[in-house]
């Protein structure tokens, strides 16, 4: 089932959303990979997010009636797949990850494609990136929140100050991670929250507002990339009435389980 999709330009990146049985989910992630490996080529590849791989991050979800160990086992057995059909090398993350140093999303993609051999990083299968595809970055993780803000300000500078006091690597919130870039001619927040139930999405939100007026500017509108399990939204939804066009029916994963969307022509 085709839960969701995004892109833009900015960004230069594609975000899909599909569920299913554990199969059909590990064959479609596969061909995915193989698509992206033959048409995206990353040495002509410019975009504001960094990146490893024509097809970047590829995370097995439980949803129901599976646990993260055995989606851990899934995205091992489809990184194989991967690697052998298609010639794409693999770095294992999070619940799959086969080396401590490489469980963080951030450090395996530290360098993106065009510095990793420089820090000596080889991936888990293929022993160095694909020329020009890179690595695809495969792994197991409970469901997170993309929310990006973009602000009323073009100074990129403000976005990442903000970026750093509300991440957990700079001393912010538990379990957020953080940029500043820049957005159509914009400066834009964009966060990663990992585990809403150590900090909400509510409770970034009302930060990132706080932080960019005693910067002197505003939020401007908000975008949810993906989808948000209904839980996310016990702790406040003031963070979903900035985004233009939200509607619960089809951002919420639970409501759009039960009407996925039409698979484009």
């Amino acid at each position: 089932m085709l839960l969701d999709y995004s892109a833009d330009r900015d960004h230069n990146r594609m975000v899909v959303t599909v569920a299913g049985p554990p199969e059909a989910v590990v064959e479609g992630a596969v061909c995915a990979v193989g698509v992206a490996a033959k048409l995206i080529d990353l040495r002509e590849h410019r975009g504001v997010h960094p990146r490893m791989g024509a097809a970047d991050v590829v995370p097995f979800v439980p949803i129901y009636g599976i646990t993260l160990e055995r989606a851990a086992e899934l995205a091992r057995h489809a990184g194989g797949k991967m690697y052998r059909r298609f010639g794409v090398p693999v770095f294992f993350y999070e619940s799959a990850a086969e080396r401590e140093e490489m469980r963080r999303l951030e450090n395996v993609r530290r360098g993106q494609f065009e510095g990793t051999a420089a820090l000596g990083k080889l991936p888990d299968l293929g022993g160095e990136l694909h020329a020009s595809a890179g690595a695809a970055i495969v792994g197991a993780r409970n469901f997170l929140v993309a929310y990006n803000l973009l602000l009323e300000t073009t100074d990129v500078s403000i976005a990442k100050q903000i970026a750093r006091q509300v991440r957990e690597s700079g001393g912010g919130f538990k379990s957020v991670k953080a940029l500043g870039v820049r957005v159509r001619g914009q400066a834009q927040v964009t966060v990663n929250v990992t585990n809403f139930h150590e900090a909400s999405v509510e409770l970034v939100f009302e930060r990132v507002k706080e932080l960019a007026a005693e910067f002197g500017t505003k939020i401007r509108e908000g975008e949810l990339i993906g989808l948000v399990p209904e839980a996310a939204l016990a702790a406040g939804i003031n963070w979903t009435r900035v985004i233009p066009g939200y509607r619960p029916e089809t951002k919420v994963l639970e409501r759009r389980l039960e009407r996925p969307m039409a698979w484009p022509d």
